[in-house]
């Protein structure tokens, strides 16, 4: 492990992709500004329909990702629209392979309908955080996985269920790390029902980004200094300042020789 953040550490100091989740409406409902953030972004997570989007929201998404060359991936959920997909769960192995299924083989599909290629995976809200501790839930989104597409891969979090499942089953796991989310000492994220959860201060999102591109950490709520191993790194197309700190963040890269691109 340690060998790997070091050559990947060489790696990031001259490359990094940028994320974010688009596609985040309902009918007249818009969250985002999805033609706006994809100037400053190299991959984006598209809704499919069980936390938020539906079938014109998902294919304007589509169309304008498109026009700037992005990896698209598929942003699957519980069905849980009421919560926009924060609220875990009870469900079995069959039930979360089936819904996950669904949702991935539709977001590949109109995804392909357009000329495009789906590139990744990435779980949405609490089917993102309950996948990285939860092996049974991580293994139905990778059986899912290889039943359709054994070349798409996962963006998740990094020391977690994720690497052993993908391992086993030959998937591509590309670990991701949050720019606008703080994180508790075990590299787990602290829960949005916290008020500090969320970075609001601009300048504050620019450190945490500049120190998991040089030194593949970050500065738990704790206070300590925690390992966060990253190749992609997201921000939330629903932070209510997410275009100026995102231009911000894409400006202060460029002038450090830092090229955003999609990372595999």
């Amino acid at each position: 492990m340690t060998y790997f953040i070091k050559e990947y550490y060489l790696y990031q100091m001259s490359m990094i992709d940028l994320n974010c989740d688009l596609g985040e409406g309902f009918g007249n409902y818009v969250a985002g500004t999805d033609a706006l953030l994809l100037k400053y972004i190299s991959s984006c997570s598209i809704a499919c329909g069980y936390h938020a989007g539906d079938p014109l929201i998902i294919l304007e998404a589509i169309k304008l990702g498109l026009k700037r060359n992005v990896r698209f991936g598929a942003h699957p959920s519980y069905p849980d629209r009421q919560g926009f997909g924060r609220r875990s769960m009870d469900l079995n192995p069959k039930e979360h392979y089936a819904f996950i299924l669904y949702q991935i083989s539709a977001m590949k599909g109109m995804v392909e309908s357009q000329g495009g290629r789906l590139n990744h995976v990435k779980p949405h809200g609490a089917l993102y955080n309950d996948s990285a501790l939860n092996e049974d839930i991580t293994r139905s989104i990778y059986e899912a996985i290889s039943a359709i597409d054994e070349d798409l891969c996962v963006y998740g979090l990094a020391n977690t269920a994720h690497e052993h499942i993908a391992d086993k089953l030959g998937i591509s796991f590309i670990p991701e790390a949050f720019a606008d989310r703080k994180y508790h000492y075990d590299g787990t994220l602290v829960s949005r029902s916290n008020s500090a959860a969320i970075l609001e201060n601009t300048g504050e999102v620019i450190d945490q980004v500049m120190a998991l591109i040089h030194h593949q950490e970050v500065v738990s709520i704790e206070g300590k200094k925690v390992n966060i191993p990253t190749k992609t790194i997201c921000f939330h197309g629903d932070h209510v300042q997410i275009l100026p700190i995102l231009k911000e963040v894409h400006k202060t890269l460029l002038e450090a020789n830092i090229e955003i691109k999609f990372c595999n």
